[in-house]
């Protein structure tokens, strides 16, 4: 009997244990049931925070109605790709003041991936069996997400203030904000990696959102600059930020700037890159200081 029952009880032996390796696997499934949870918690909490979100939305409104207001007659742009006529100011800083709203969410995304590598649900997740860049690129598209909603809201407030960007502009900008969010991203993650508390986080952030935002051409055209500084110019010219501007300003009127494509995404590899081997509990960053997981290899 007790043989009968071993001989029964042999075959599913290795059935029970085969379903719980394949059960344990790092599949496709798998990778994306972990990008899918980090995009939810994100969103979840960028909704339940509609301060954030308005916050968002007042900077760009501020620069919008009453300083463009202001510099309409002092600022206009005369004919220059992509426009076809001469524009108001108002017209030529929706693109970059959209952008700007990009910037700042990958700063702040970075600051909240500083609270949750020490305290948070990323401390649990840098020590799972997940490879960490994948982790990080999930973080990346979650704050992606977020700053393409906050940059899309502001463009619909933006239209009625006649800004003249056709129809099929909004349409034909989205993988441009992609890109330029990826980017802007990637620069925070890097950021995040040096930085280990959230009092020195704030210091960063200056020393980086201010020097891009108005070295850049999101505010004035560069031949503006170049009149009064060749160095600013090519100081903007080198501003990877500048850009990720100006590929989403050809986007929105229909047209492709090469040239910009090939900075941002060139820009986005390198900075990941550089944010995956600092993450690495082995070599980068966080194996010189002891940051989170790092007796985990």
């Amino acid at each position: 009997m007790s043989t009968q029952t071993h001989t029964a009880a042999g075959p599913a032996a290795p059935a029970r244990t085969q379903a719980a390796s394949h059960h344990g696997r790092l599949d496709a499934v798998g990778y994306l049931t972990c990008l899918g949870g980090i995009v939810r918690r994100e969103l979840l909490r960028f909704f339940n925070q509609k301060e954030r979100f308005f916050s968002a939305l007042v900077r760009p409104l501020v620069w919008l109605f009453i300083f463009a207001a202001g510099f309409r007659n002092t600022l206009g742009v005369s004919i220059e790709p992509p426009y076809q006529t001469y524009v108001l100011y108002e017209v030529y800083v929706v693109p970059g003041l959209a952008v700007m709203i990009q910037l700042f969410n990958g700063m702040q995304s970075s600051l909240s991936m500083v609270y949750d590598r020490e305290v948070g649900s990323m401390k649990v997740l840098l020590t799972s069996p997940y490879p960490r860049w994948t982790l990080l690129l999930a973080k990346l598209i979650a704050g992606v997400t977020v700053s393409v909603v906050q940059a899309y809201a502001f463009l619909a407030v933006a239209w009625f203030w006649e800004t003249d960007i056709p129809p099929m502009g909004y349409l034909a900008a989205l993988p441009a904000f992609v890109a330029s969010g990826l980017m802007l991203g990637a620069i925070g993650l890097l950021l995040s990696s040096m930085v280990r508390q959230l009092e020195n986080f704030a210091s960063v952030m200056n020393f980086v959102i201010f020097p891009m935002f108005f070295a850049s051409s999101a505010l004035y055209p560069l031949w503006r600059i170049r009149e009064s500084s060749e160095t600013l110019y090519w100081i903007c010219e080198c501003n990877p930020f500048t850009h990720a501007v100006q590929l989403v300003r050809f986007a929105l009127y229909g047209q492709f700037e090469p040239l910009a494509c090939a900075v941002v995404l060139g820009t986005t590899l390198a900075f990941f890159t550089l944010a995956v081997i600092a993450y690495d509990p082995g070599r980068g960053i966080m194996a010189r200081r002891g940051g989170p997981a790092g007796d985990n290899s």
